[in-house]
């Protein structure tokens, strides 16, 4: 894995690069709230696997990237760092398919990607995805004082080394949401919802079922919006919020890399 330093909009961020010799794709990982790219290894090493050259970036406030931890003001400036990233996948890569692939809070994130700039991908790819009817900000701002209840590790997996890793993190953050980010939830919820589908472009939703995080039930709302109902999906049973994680991780990859195969086939 090779590092850059990227030029965000609000200050230096870091950025992941795991080369292939001879890729027939490139993949853009966008992680979660609170999480790094870091913790997309295993993805990155299943891609790469299968033919991808695959590039991260930890977003503003989050992992090695500048800015105050878990501060997010504005998500359109996030899928602005996330085109920067694009544009060196690019730069390396050129004519190459380009396919985005979000968890949880990045699957918001993505979805705005391919709303602002879904013309450059070949596929869309949401894990668990922070759209439609999402209740906890709303349900958070209404307080006067944000409680300090970080994300449960055992809300992430059935496997509990998931949690145990996630816990000891030094790179996650393990304290209270902020205002400010739970503000930026709600009104990139209202604008992604505003904005519609993202027309023929392959979606790829992938949700498990026992998701206490995102439940499932509002983020169909928003997938099958964003997808005109035109979009693929995978419901895991008893799966947690992160499936790439999962104890069933081995059939998520089967079945991201099966519709990956699809939507690239020449």
């Amino acid at each position: 894995m090779a590092e850059h330093l990227l030029t965000g909009t609000r200050g230096p961020l870091t950025a992941y690069e795991w080369p292939h010799s001879r890729p027939r794709y490139v993949a853009l990982l966008v992680h979660g709230y609170g999480e790094h790219a870091g913790r997309y290894e295993e993805l990155a090493g299943v891609l790469g696997g299968h033919g991808a050259a695959v590039f991260a970036v930890d977003h503003v406030g989050h992992g090695r990237s500048a800015g105050d931890r878990v501060l997010v003001e504005d998500f359109e400036d996030v899928v602005t760092d996330v085109h920067t990233l694009a544009g060196l996948a690019r730069s390396a890569h050129p004519g190459l398919p380009l396919v985005l692939i979000g968890h949880s809070m990045g699957g918001l994130i993505a979805a705005r990607y391919a709303q602002r700039h879904g013309d450059g991908l070949a596929a869309l790819v949401l894990s668990g995805p922070v759209v439609g009817a999402w209740e906890l900000p709303g349900r958070l701002l209404a307080l006067d004082t944000i409680p300090n209840t970080p994300i449960s590790p055992s809300a992430l997996s059935r496997d509990p080394a998931v949690g145990a890793a996630y816990a000891a993190d030094p790179l996650v953050w393990h304290g209270p949401m902020k205002r400010p980010t739970l503000e930026a939830f709600a009104r990139t919820l209202q604008t992604v919802t505003a904005k519609g589908d993202v027309g023929p472009l392959p979606l790829l939703w992938l949700h498990g079922d026992d998701d206490r995080l995102v439940p499932l039930d509002g983020s169909r709302v928003g997938v099958e919006r964003l997808g005109g109902g035109r979009h693929t999906e995978r419901i895991y049973s008893g799966a947690r919020h992160e499936v790439f994680h999962e104890t069933n991780k081995a059939e998520v990859f089967t079945d991201l890399t099966r519709f990956l195969d699809d939507v690239l086939a020449p």
